[in-house]
């Protein structure tokens, strides 16, 4: 339990990848703060198989796209959990659409959500971090942020933001302890690619050299790996979770 006592805070953590990332953190000795923004009953399963773990942990509901619920969110963890030491900025939206029909606040809103939301938990968690010159900020981003996909150009933007905001934050961290890294997951199995048509899925399997989708469970170990005291000299890295799609 290479990370056992050290408090993780995971946005977005009720379900999917966030969800992986939040249990794979406990099994390696982390006490974890799970973020949720609707669905409580989801929130309160992962926070007990937690708890059976061994670990502390309790959920939060809080919006990160806006700053003062972040605030109130980190001022509980803390009292509850203690100082976050590991912050995973998981939390995203999609609102698809090619980009001549996209309506301001469907961009506006993937914005908010995916690039405010990271922005507003680093802003607040980071201070601390470098004050006790150790830290972990683990953003997850997206194939797509790497190579664009039709009728997500909000949410490119956003994981693109999120890449050129890693390299640029570890670059401005590095000497203070604290590392900033972020895995770019390509086709994963969560509920979003459950909406997917399966004619639609078998043509992303094609593409993919391994041939099948990833799981929420291989990001999650990415991002436990980015954790790890041993990975200190890793910063500003792309971690590819994506089965050869994409090799850059």
């Amino acid at each position: 339990m290479t990370l056992q006592g050290k408090v993780a805070l995971v946005s977005g953590s009720s379900r999917g990848i966030g969800r992986a990332i939040a249990l794979e953190l406990a099994r390696a000795g982390c006490d974890v703060a799970v973020n949720y923004v609707s669905n409580r009953q989801a929130a309160e399963e992962v926070v007990e198989r937690i708890r059976e773990a061994g670990r502390k942990s309790h959920s939060y509901l809080a919006d990160v796209s806006k700053l003062g619920e972040c605030d109130a969110m980190v001022d509980s963890v803390e009292k509850d959990l203690g100082t976050v030491q590991i912050l995973v900025n998981n939390a995203g939206i999609t609102r698809d659409r090619s980009f001549s029909k996209m309506t301001p606040e469907e961009w506006h809103e993937v914005i908010r959500v995916n690039l405010d939301g990271p922005y507003n938990l680093t802003k607040r968690l980071l201070p601390g971090m470098l004050e006790a010159r150790w830290g972990r900020i683990i953003n997850v981003a997206s194939i797509v942020g790497q190579v664009g996909n039709f009728g997500q150009a909000n949410y490119a933007a956003t994981k693109g933001g999120l890449i050129a905001l890693t390299k640029t934050l570890a670059r401005e961290v590095a000497l203070k302890g604290v590392t900033v890294n972020a895995v770019a997951p390509g086709f994963i199995e969560t509920d979003m690619t459950s909406k997917v048509p399966e004619a639609g899925l078998d043509a992303v399997r094609n593409m993919t050299p391994v041939g099948r989708l990833g799981t929420a469970e291989e990001v999650a170990f990415a991002v436990c790996f980015l954790a790890d005291p041993r990975a200190a000299y890793i910063t500003g890295e792309i971690l590819n979770v994506n089965g050869g799609m994409f090799m850059g």
